[in-house]
Parts: C-alpha cells; structure tokens; sequence
C-alpha cells in the first residue's frame, strides 16, 4: 500500500529552471543538456505544513532526522514501514561500522574557550565548533554519500530497481573518495574512483584496500577544468551512477551533508547563531548548512539564520569572483539581490568558469576548479549579509596549528561522541578565515560565531 501524503512531503526541484525531477534517478535536472546557459541544480523542497523537525534524541543522524530526508519519503509512499526504514539505516550504518571502525554519530558542538579568549571573544560570544573529524572516514563527506546510498538501498528494498546494478562514480583526491569507498564497500557496491596522479600515497592505499577501481587522471596543456571531473561525467554519461559530492551532479548529496546542520541547530535548542565561516571547494557543505538552517527557520526551530562566509585559498577562489561579479552586476543594473540571483542562475557562464590555473595550496581538500554549488552559496551569502573570504598558505598554517593546540588534538570526545583527531589545512581553513575576519575587527566580541573542523591529518 502507497502512502499519497508521502510522495508529496518533499519533491526535487531544479532552483535553476524549475523543472521537477521524476523517475527513480532524480539526481540531475532533466533539461541539463548543456544547451543553454542555466544554472541546472536540483534541489529537496520539504512541504513545511506537513514537515515537523524532529523532537527524538537517535544519535544516528540519519535515524533522527528520517523525517527530513527525501528516500524516508519514497519509502514511505511506495509503502515501505517505518521500522523497515530504520532498520534500513542501522543494517547500512553496521556494515558502515564493519569497514572503518565505526558507524555515524553526533559529532560534538560546542562553545571552545580556548579559541574564544584567543580571538578575543568575550562571554557572550564565541567561537563554536563542530568537529567531523572523528566522523566515517574523517570528515563529513562521508555524510553526503550515505544519505545517497540510504535512498539507492530505498529503491532496491520497495522493488523499483533490481540487479545487476550500475557501479557508482566519483571525481575527488582525498576525503570524497574516502568516504564513497568506505560506504560503497559496506554496501557493497563498485565504485570507480577518478583521482589526480598527485593523489596522497596513504589516500590512494586506502582506497586500494577498499577495493575501488581507481583511475588517474593527468592534466594536459591548454584543458580547461579538472580533468578527474571530465572523466568522471564521462562515466556517468556511460551510466555509472553520480556517487559524489556535488550537488550540481547529483542534489541528494546536499540533504545527506543537511544533518550536520540539523545537528548544530538541535544542539543551539534555539539560541541565535550569528555567523558560520565555512570552507568552500565544490561547495556542497556551505550549500548544505544554508539549506539546513534555512529549513530550520521555516519549520519555526531556528528564529534567524546565520551570516556565511565562504572560504577559499589564493590558490583558487572562483566564489569569490563569481560573488564579486555578482555585486558588480547589481550595481551595473541598480538591482537588489532577488534581481541579481535570477540572471546569475540562468547566465552561469558570467559568473562561474574553471580557474585558469592549476589550483595549488596546502588545503587540498578545497582545490576545486569550480565551484560547482556557486549559486547556492553566493545566494546563501547575499541574503544572510555573508561574504567570502580568501586565506593564504601562511594563514591556513596559523590556523591549523592554532586549532589542535587549543583543542587537545587526538583527545577524547564526550563517551557518545566520535573522537577528535588531528585536524588538517583544509579542516582548519574555516577557522582561518574566522582569523582574518577577526583581526579586521569585524566581528563583534559578543557574536556566536561557528566553524566547521572536518578533515582528519593523516600525516
């Protein structure tokens, strides 16, 4: 027996064109053919007059916040039982368990004192972390490929797909690829992984161990864009499924990353936030807590949403200059932001286009050519009051060296938390622009102000 209130609680919506994605694969707009200039996105949308947040305490992220995520809702309307459903997710998040020593839980968040004198924060105010370092495979990616992999494992359990199944697909050179093997391999399913040759040696082990195929992709004179990208469109093109976190190529990466933001916004129980300071390299994580929280307002838990900065290295900050062409725009035609948004999301290649130069820094985990969730992000920014930042080497070192000293690096978490582990540049980048902002004098001392520590050193 279907459920018809569940098939219309959430639907996947392009927020370039529109268009609403059917079929049992609603991972890439249908009219994204590259035949025009669009902003091609898709995006959940929750139905808020049906949608509650949820009130239990599961600490499996994707127990408790079930209600929220679009495969709860194809389940549910192609009849699968609640219990089924949970069971669904605890049978995933043991064999999750089975491969990288344990499954996915809470992560702290909490006001850290030593940062917070530090900065100059005062009592009221602070700097707030939430520390996925100790997450599945050390970050939160790990996040994004479960909640697609959840919704895979939804479509075999209600009979809408059988085997022999495609194999999955990803484009990345550290904490994605991590991720995706550790969750395919507990599911059980192929991944290729398309990876640069300049790949760390301890990444490309691991993901050997894994048992993902592995394929490197060399850069080549006068080629534009990141090569492992091209390949990896290559591959869904010759159907491998989009196993990835970008939400330009598949939009249920963004609702899997949303439970970090949920998670920060239980743990508020209310108190305002004033600001996140996020690192950005394709985008999806600072798509994913603007979404988040936006929801959280909508559904009446969150009374405002926060001001994001996006963050990004002098080795590429395409952000930075699509939101600055952006401004440039508004100014050009005396428009107002809502103006602005509508042109940039149907005249992308104004705005947003590979970095001419090979991305180099020490944050390798945020070197993305594009930005492939910019206007999510420049949207989230110019209506929150946001902006972004650009950091350097030497500040991501400061930065980095400040937040293991001040945190106990490698100490132990509360016993129902992950542990904490060494954070590195690209984890710690967040807080360098926290730095930045915070010797500039914008930031008052009385602000809540929140970074994200997600991406363990594996020196």
């Amino acid at each position: 027996m279907t459920d018809r209130r569940a098939a219309h609680e959430s639907t996947i919506v392009c927020s370039g064109c529109g268009a609403e994605a059917t079929g049992i694969y609603p991972f890439r707009c249908p009219r994204a053919t590259g035949s025009d200039d669009v902003d091609h996105v898709l995006t959940r949308v929750l139905n808020p007059e049906w949608t509650r947040f949820p009130a239990d305490s599961d600490r499996n992220p994707f127990v408790r916040y079930r209600g929220l995520l679009h495969s709860y809702h194809v389940a549910r309307a192609h009849g699968m039982p609640e219990d089924a459903y949970v069971s669904l997710v605890r049978t995933l998040d043991e064999a999750i368990a089975r491969v990288d020593g344990h499954g996915f839980s809470e992560t702290p968040f909490e006001r850290d004192a030593a940062l917070s004198r530090h900065l100059g924060f005062g009592e009221r105010g602070g700097v707030w972390v939430k520390d996925e370092t100790g997450n599945v495979s050390g970050s939160h990616k790990g996040r994004h490929l479960a909640g697609i992999m959840i919704y895979l494992q939804v479509l075999e359990r209600v009979g809408l797909v059988a085997p022999p199944l495609p194999p999955l697909a990803i484009a990345s050179c550290g904490n994605a690829a991590l991720a995706a093997a550790v969750v395919a391999r507990a599911a059980d399913r192929d991944l290729h992984v398309f990876i640069p040759p300049d790949a760390p040696p301890s990444v490309v082990g691991r993901l050997r161990e894994l048992g993902a195929c592995l394929t490197m992709c060399e850069r080549t004179a006068g080629s534009s864009g990141d090569p492992c990208y091209h390949a990896f469109r290559r591959a869904v093109a010759g159907g491998a499924l989009p196993f990835c976190c970008q939400g330009s190529e598949n939009g249920l990466t963004i609702e899997g990353g949303e439970t970090l933001g949920y998670e920060m916004v239980s743990a508020l129980a209310g108190m305002p936030l004033d600001r996140i300071v996020i690192q950005v390299g394709g985008g999806a994580l600072a798509s994913s807590l603007i979404q988040a929280f936006t929801e959280a307002r909508t559904l009446g838990i969150a009374s405002s949403v926060p001001r994001f900065h996006a963050v990004q290295t002098r080795g590429a900050f395409p952000l930075k200059r699509a939101y600055d062409k952006v401004l440039d725009w508004m100014q050009a035609h005396g428009a107002g932001a809502g103006a602005a948004g509508r042109h940039a999301v149907t005249h992308r290649s104004q705005f947003m286009w590979p970095w001419e130069e090979e991305p180099r820094s020490l944050a390798h985990g945020i070197l993305d050519d594009e930005t492939y969730d910019w206007f999510a992000v420049v949207n989230g920014m110019l209506e929150s009051g946001g902006t972004p930042l650009v950091v350097t080497d030497d500040e991501l070192t400061s930065a980095c060296d400040l937040a293991n000293a001040t945190r106990g690096a490698g100490r132990r978490a509360p016993a129902d938390c992950p542990s904490r582990l060494p954070v590195d540049h690209t984890g710690a980048a967040g807080l360098a622009g926290l730095q930045q902002v915070a010797l500039q004098g914008t930031v008052e001392p009385g602000e809540r102000v929140a970074v994200i520590f997600s991406g363990a050193s594996r020196a």
